[in-house]
């Protein structure tokens, strides 16, 4: 007998969000355009601030490709008040940690405090804001751990390399072509205008959403906000990102040269960015196609064919139609052509006769329970609340999520299977040994 699978959206609507709603989120927007979403949580004596800069890989051009994530290296080399490596020191002597990332479309920086030092903390980020050091000594260095970053990561990981090189097959004129840490070359011959000019556009504060969450006072937050970020001028907006990539008409492959134990697979399809209305529906297809040991292709190619060690997919936010990969190794003595097909078997099920009920209502009950277990948390509060303001337009679209989610049904799943997942629409890459097999 079936297990039936019950919907939980009910338990998450009368226990998740009874401790959170919209109306939770205070904003208020300094006379520099620097706008801040406050959470305020007692639960703990700590506090976070999250910093969403508009800024990625898909801002450069070729000639200066990666200064995006350098300056994610840069801003913890020191300012005018706090010095070289004392960004870190600081926050550290006060209880902080600190983390950044850069992604193709925002470079985000997360600050973790007791909530007695948060002045500490707008001192630290309005220091570095207002006058990060761009010293030719320190770029010089920084140039150096990058180089040796991008080189690392090409020689140690077998899917960087591959990535790499589907993206730029897939995409031809979009800037998402190129690799967030950037070319080689380019990375060699910045010019100290260069980065002058990239900091002072894309550092400004009105090209950044600040989320704050924890054991502070909205008016405080505020006060400090004030006192330590409005003084920092405004900037020209920068640039907007015109480029569209063209629609893809036939099947690109690649293959690289790479010694690993056996290939490696990626499978892209061209798909729309976090606003289009089918974003949830992909994001659901993402889960039944590879999320769990009860997913369609880790189900069929791992468990019953025993053609892949590791298969899964990604399909996240973005400001402009992005990819939805799949990601395969292949198992020993199989050839990854029978991987692929079995790939595009698995595909060709859920075009043709979509899923079932129990898949859907199972990704929807983990979605849901993944969501109410990330605001439960200061954390997951500001991540959340920051990604939803920058890639959907408006913050208070995280807690229409649930709804959204819960509204995909199983024929949308299938059409945007039958809509997006076509031969033309795919890029392929392959990575092994040898290449003239």
């Amino acid at each position: 007998m079936k297990k039936l699978i019950l919907p939980v959206m009910l338990l998450l609507t009368s226990i998740g969000f009874a401790q959170m709603k919209a109306e939770d989120v205070k904003s208020f927007t300094l006379k520099n355009g620097m706008k801040f979403l406050v959470v305020e949580d007692f639960s703990i004596p700590n506090a976070n601030m999250y910093l969403f800069y508009k800024v990625g890989s898909r801002n450069e051009y070729q000639g200066i490709t990666g200064l995006s994530h350098f300056f994610e290296h840069m801003m913890f080399n020191g300012a005018k008040k706090y010095g070289p490596k004392m960004f870190d020191q600081t926050m550290e002597f006060n209880g902080g940690a600190n983390n950044a990332y850069t992604r193709e479309d925002v470079t985000v920086y997360t600050n973790w405090f007791p909530a007695s030092a948060a002045e500490v903390m707008f001192d630290l980020e309005g220091d570095r804001i207002a006058s990060l050091s761009i010293a030719p000594d320190m770029v010089e260095s920084e140039r150096g751990v990058v180089l040796s970053e991008r080189r690392t990561g090409l020689e140690n990981s077998p899917w960087e390399q591959l990535s790499q090189t589907l993206s730029g097959t897939a995409f031809l004129e979009h800037p998402y072509h190129w690799p967030v840490i950037g070319y080689e070359d380019d990375m060699k011959n910045w010019k100290q205008e260069d980065l002058e000019r990239y900091f002072k556009t894309y550092y400004a504060p009105n090209n950044c959403v600040v989320v704050v969450s924890g054991s502070l006072k909205f008016d405080e937050v505020k006060r400090l906000a004030e006192k330590y970020l409005e003084p920092i001028p405004a900037q020209t907006a920068p640039p907007a990102v015109h480029i569209k990539e063209p629609a893809q008409i036939g099947e690109r492959r690649v293959v690289v040269q790479k010694d690993v134990a056996t290939p490696y697979l990626m499978i892209a399809y061209h798909t729309p960015e976090a606003i289009h209305e089918d974003y949830f529906a992909l994001s659901i297809l993402s889960d039944i196609l590879s999320s769990g040991k009860s997913s369609r292709l880790y189900s069929s190619l791992v468990d019953r064919q025993q053609l892949a060690t590791q298969v899964f997919s990604s399909y996240s936010e973005s400001f402009d139609p992005t990819l939805f990969q799949i990601y395969a190794v292949t198992n020993k003595n199989i050839n990854e052509k029978e991987l692929e097909n079995g790939i595009y078997a698995e595909i060709e099920k859920i075009k043709k006769d979509g899923i079932s009920a129990n898949e859907l209502q199972k990704i929807k009950n983990q979605k849901l329970m993944d969501f109410y277990s990330q605001v439960e948390t200061i954390d997951g509060k500001s991540n959340n609340i920051g990604t939803y303001e920058v890639f959907f337009g408006d913050y208070k679209k995280m807690f229409q999520a649930p709804d959204n989610f819960n509204k995909v049904t199983i024929t949308d799943v299938q059409n945007v299977a039958r809509k997006y997942f076509s031969k033309s629409n795919r890029t392929v890459g392959v990575s092994k040994s040898n290449v003239d097999e």
